[in-house]
């Protein structure tokens, strides 16, 4: 056990994880909790499918789906390392689909009324999500309801692979659709991600899953970590669950008959991979360590440094320049940088924290964070849709704060 943690209270950490369980709210929980290189806790209850009775696997497979971001980001900027791109580059340089984008100023969404924007859409803006592009399942406005009556909020649930798009054809529908507002002047929690994922295809030539393979996920040896469950690794898998008014757990997706079981068509670099908590464990132990994992080094410090400090103008939070609508963070006292939320006031987020740390979760409930002061790593994961449901989250961060001596 490390100094740094009282074992005891600690402990509190894995009585969470049983209550969550216990009490019907989650099918499972698996946390890991690392400081300064050391696992100080690792803890797994429950069931991989309630249905059956099958036990969690100690190296269970997890649908992460927004904690795909982190890993499309770091991809994108292994490419700016290379000097392919520069972050003030338009992103018409490299899909030239978005070379006139259009701003939602009024109408329906079957006759909407657009006006050209009046600043660039940059590369920046699809990293930040200041892009103006959105997500349907916000609900929040017209824009969204375009993007579901277009299909464009379906995917990353997994069609059957024949009514799956593809990513270049995901991107290019994107690109016809209008903005929710000037890029640069807001932020909204959205499918820009994913058009880093074909950014990432189109400037190395390379398509994102063999990229991703090539360039992150086998150097760090994170041998489970795909976009589809392998038949060697079937047994392994998770059913996934929601909150619905007939149960509190409903199964949403089986282990035994999930679409997860074979490659979609459309590689969603904003959602679609599976991990396991050893797996990602390996990528933030590698945030941690600067960039750098076993003498591998997988993006530049410097780099890592800019991607995980606050980018929004003048230092401001979400709550001041996010849109109302969903995303996987509390937006009161955090920033944003390049693919991961930066928190800037731990006072103003009402948690336990430090300034700096740096975090990403998935739709599905799990979560990790990096905080380079403390020196310390967390990583959750679960299978409960959806993530605002329940407050895990901010729950697990003070008990794992609260044992630091």
């Amino acid at each position: 056990m490390s100094t740094g943690f009282d074992g005891k209270r600690l402990n509190r950490v894995a009585e969470l994880c049983d209550r969550y369980v216990s009490d019907s709210k989650f099918p499972c929980a698996q946390v890991q909790i690392s400081h300064r290189g050391e696992i100080v806790l690792r803890h797994t209850v429950g069931k991989a499918d309630i249905e059956t009775g099958r036990a969690l696997h100690e190296n269970a497979i997890f649908r992460i789906y927004s904690m795909t971001k982190p890993l499309t980001s770091i991809a994108l900027m292994q490419l700016y390392e290379q000097g392919r791109f520069l972050l003030e580059d338009t992103v018409d340089k490299f899909l030239p689909e978005f070379s006139d984008p259009q701003v939602l100023i009024g109408g329906s969404y079957l006759n909407p009324v657009l006006r050209p924007a009046q600043t660039p859409l940059t590369m920046r803006d699809m990293l930040m999500h200041t892009s103006g592009l959105t997500y349907a399942f916000h609900f929040s406005n017209n824009l969204d309801k375009m993007y579901r009556n277009s299909n464009l909020g379906s995917i990353a649930m997994r069609l059957k692979s024949d009514e799956q798009p593809d990513l270049e054809a995901t991107v290019t529908q994107l690109a016809e659709m209008p903005l929710l507002f000037d890029p640069g002047t807001s932020w909204n929690y959205s499918m820009s991600t994913d058009v880093c994922g074909r950014l990432v295809e189109v400037i190395s030539g390379i398509p994102l899953d063999d990229y991703i393979t090539g360039n992150i996920t086998s150097p760090l040896e994170m041998i489970d970590t795909a976009f589809h469950v392998s038949d060697e690794n079937i047994e392994r898998f998770t059913s996934n669950y929601a909150f619905t008014k007939e149960n509190p757990l409903t199964r949403i997706d089986n282990w035994e008959s999930s679409h997860y079981l074979t490659k979609p068509i459309f590689l969603s670099g904003g959602g679609g991979l599976v991990s396991t908590i050893n797996d990602y464990q390996r990528f933030v132990s590698m945030l941690i360590n600067a960039g750098e994992l076993e003498g591998k080094r997988i993006i530049g410090r410097k780099t890592l440094e800019f991607m995980t400090s606050n980018h929004l103008p003048n230092q401001t939070t979400l709550n001041d320049f996010g849109q109302s609508t969903f995303s996987e963070t509390a937006m009161e006292g955090m920033g944003f940088g390049l693919g991961f939320s930066v928190l800037q006031d731990p006072i103003a987020n009402a948690a336990l924290g430090s300034q700096g740390q740096f975090a990403w979760g998935g739709a599905a409930s799990t979560r990790f964070w990096v905080d380079p002061k403390e020196e310390l790593t967390c990583v959750f994961m679960t299978q409960f849709m959806p993530s605002s449901f329940y407050p895990i989250r901010r729950e697990l961060k003070a008990v794992v704060y609260q044992a630091l001596r």
